[in-house]
């Protein structure tokens, strides 16, 4: 691999800064008392503790900011009280406030908290610094539950599709408010010990400041989070218990839809379809769950949100929403997305099993998928086959956060076959830096026949995490005959790859100053393909200025793109595109009934779609994102988006104009029965100098949802979709034309009932 400008402004960077090693977070302690009796909000009236069982829990207090304002006291007193029994844990939140009026609190849906004062806490209960869970709740008892993996890349942060059963009460008074959480030691993973040495973490967010602070101090000076959580310990002969969870479920729907391929030319059919499944949890050990499910349960209640997809070199990555996957999704992670489940579409059932022992981890899947033999032709070898699929993960801890792991998968279809074998680990250096390695091998065979392909892909990535500068440097190689028919690569991880990212950052903290933070970032990335000629390069200086409530920031970008011979047709030569745009953003949520996110871009790109049989070419364009959020009410939310994408030549001859805009209605009448309305269209008008078709789709939704828990639910509801067609007799078949005018071409009834059944 040759070596670029960008990579020695990497290397150096990293030489230079890499002595330099922040102040170790002092670790903090404290002992949680096993307490005689259930906490109850009445304990603690008047915002302090009134009775002995109150006065027998410890308190934390003295939380400090992370936002805006790192290391200073927050802005209000918080108060956090902690016991257990053998049963539960309990934390009790006393968020005073001088202006209680001014608290942000509405009746959200289950995990719509975001934006509204909360408080809440997390809990690693291995003690192992790499994983916790994390437990929120509004002023309402409005949850939020994630859990948290620690790392840089697509395998670390909060994992929001983790839920658990637990309960919480929140109560305003003229002094703030307080929260009572609740959970359950069977909603816990821990390790089996007659005494527990835990981790724990206090939170508190108060929106109109735009702050978060914490107890213990989590400081910006030092990388990682639980690693500056406090040690909990007290914690004695507890168990989350042999424990099961079955949760049966009940599907129905009534579809009328517009079958493009029919027999004889398209036309409407009505379908009836019914089904019953379940899905089961075995807990053993404390820290041991078998999962299982039959005919599993994936429908897709809630919608994906709108992407931009025209104009788009690779594919676009949607995020997974079906139950039996999101469970310990982050279990199977790894910076290189090897298992992405949404690949999986249409199984019969599965099996799961995933746990700890002291410092090892281990996982595994057993899952089928019929999707790949459905609809095709009976001659077809693969007509009716099954994908078999399993994946394995293990992984052993070392030291505070260091960690060897390994991940395994295996599609078989037919007489051919996926092999994956991954090698990764992550090794902490300082308080500041940390690095991150993979090593990937695959092997794969069609299953239609031809001869066995074998490639690898490795990736390391240098990190540093801190108050003044961080850095992410990652270098990715990916031979050509590398597949992974699970996983999910995007351009930076495609086969016949080889390259590097590197992003620096450096922060400004200005004193007695509107602006909370300058951060000013440069970010780069070169790639070139296996024999070392170059295939894309991006050179990105960025500026952001926060204040309070409020972010800007403008970036230039400059872009160089290779497109090789047989990529796009008429291309038979290497061609290199240079382009440029610029980009400002804004966001602000300083009002309650208000939150804004904008992005405006313009300048050049490169044009996708352009006329048949012409090769792709650098157009002008001009982009718009706009996320808007209404609340006109306390129980009323309205979640508006709007995206404009332009495309013309350089000569001023209109490519294509796209528009798409959502509206998300949600009324929420208490904390289990809302009422959600989305309407969404989408429009592609086609100019001269592309390929594509005018394309417009009008689509309505309207969901009646009653939710006890995330597995104890009913939905009632219809869904009903329009798009720009005609069918008109050419010679006596049928055929779908495009038309001006939309017309109905599909809509649904249906109605979901799920129930947890919990010993």
């Amino acid at each position: 691999m040759k070596i670029s400008c960008l990579q020695v402004w990497a290397a150096t960077t990293f030489i230079a800064v890499f002595p330099n090693i922040a102040c170790q977070a002092a670790d903090s302690a404290m002992s949680i008392p096993r307490i005689e009796g259930q906490p109850a909000l009445a304990d603690f009236s008047d915002m302090r503790p009134r009775t002995s069982l109150a006065r027998s829990m410890n308190k934390a207090e003295n939380f400090i900011q992370r936002e805006p304002y790192p290391g200073e006291a927050s802005a209000q007193r918080t108060e956090a009280y902690i016991g257990y029994d053998d049963e539960n844990l309990y934390v009790v939140f006393l968020a005073f406030d001088e202006n209680p009026e001014l608290i942000r609190s509405n009746m959200a849906a289950r995990e719509n908290i975001g934006q509204d004062d909360h408080v809440g806490f997390m809990v690693d209960t291995f003690n192992n610094q790499r994983s916790a869970f994390a437990f929120y709740s509004n002023s309402r008892g409005i949850q939020l539950d994630m859990r948290w993996a620690e790392g840089s890349g697509r395998r670390a942060g909060f994992d929001s599709t983790f839920d658990a059963v637990w309960f919480s009460e929140g109560k305003s008074n003229d002094q703030g408010y307080m929260v009572l959480i609740t959970v359950p030691m069977r909603s816990l993973r821990f390790g089996e010990s007659d005494e527990q040495m835990w981790r724990v973490q206090f939170n508190r967010q108060i929106t109109r400041y735009g702050e978060q602070s914490f107890w213990p101090e989590y400081s910006i000076d030092v990388e990682g989070r639980l690693n500056q959580a406090a040690l909990l310990s007290g914690i004695t002969n507890v168990s989350s218990g042999n424990n099961y969870q079955v949760i049966p479920f009940l599907f129905a729907r009534e579809l009328d839809a517009l079958d493009k391929s029919a027999p004889g030319g398209p036309k409407f059919n009505q379908s009836s379809e019914q089904e019953v499944g379940v899905d089961a949890k075995f807990v053993f050990n404390d820290s041991w769950a078998l999962d299982l499910t039959l005919n599993p349960d994936f429908s897709q209640i809630e919608s994906d949100q709108p992407q931009v997809t025209v104009n788009e070199r690779f594919e676009v990555q949607f995020p997974e929403r079906r139950p039996f996957f999101i469970e310990n999704a982050n279990f199977f992670s790894t910076d290189s997305i090897l298992v992405f489940t949404r690949r999986i579409v249409d199984p019969e059932g599965g099996i799961r099993l995933t746990g700890r022992e002291g410092d090892y981890g281990f996982g595994g899947i057993l899952i089928n998928d019929i999707a790949p033999g459905s609809n095709r032709e009976i001659t077809d070898p693969l007509n009716g086959k099954k994908a078999n699929i399993a994946i394995v993960r293990g992984f052993k801890d070392f030291g505070n956060q260091d960690r060897w792991g390994f991940l395994a998968t295996e599609r078989q279809l037919g007489d051919g076959y996926n092999r994956v074998l991954s090698l990764d680990n992550r090794i902490k250096f300082t308080d500041n830096w940390f690095t991150q390695m993979q090593l990937v091998g695959t092997e794969s065979e069609p299953s239609n026949g031809g001869e066995v392909a074998t490639g690898y892909q490795r990736n390391i990535m240098f990190n540093r995490e801190g108050r003044t500068y961080t850095n992410h440097t990652h270098f990715i190689e990916t031979t050509s005959d590398f597949r992974t028919e699970l996983g999910f690569q995007n351009r930076y991880f495609k086969p016949n790859t080889s390259g590097m990212h590197q992003t620096s950052t450096f922060n400004l903290y200005p004193e007695e100053s509107a602006i909370n933070r300058w951060r000013l970032t440069g970010r780069g990335v070169y790639l070139e393909d296996m024999r070392g000629e170059k295939i894309y390069s991006e050179l990105s200086p960025q500026v952001d200025v926060r204040y309070e409530t409020t972010g800007i920031n403008a970036r230039w970008t400059d872009y160089t793109e290779i497109v090789q011979p047989g990529q796009f047709p008429g291309v038979t030569t290497m061609r290199s595109y240079n382009y440029n745009n610029w980009q400002i953003g804004f966001d602000n949520n300083t009002y309650e009934a208000l939150r804004i996110n904008a992005n405006y871009r313009e300048g050049t790109t490169l044009n996708l779609v352009p006329k048949i049989g012409n090769p792709p070419s650098v157009a002008d364009t001009r982009r718009i994102d706009l996320n808007v959020l209404l609340r006109p009410t306390q129980q009323l939310s309205i979640a508006n988006t709007y995206f404009l994408t332009e495309l013309d030549t350089l000569a001023g001859e209109r490519v294509f104009s796209n528009e798409i805009f959502r509206s998300n209605w949600n009324y929420q009448f208490t904390k289990e029965l809302s009422l959600r309305f989305i309407a969404q269209y989408d429009n592609t008008e086609a100019g001269p100098a592309t390929r594509l078709e005018d394309d417009e789709n009008l689509n309505f939704d309207i969901l009646l949802r009653y939710v006890i828990n995330p597995w104890s639910a009913f939905y009632l509801g219809y869904n009903s979709n329009q798009s720009n067609f005609d069918i008109i007799d050419f010679e006596g078949e049928l055929e779908l034309i495009t038309a001006n005018e939309l017309r109905r071409d599909g809509d649904q009834f249906f109605v979901k009932f799920s129930y947890l059944f919990q010993r």
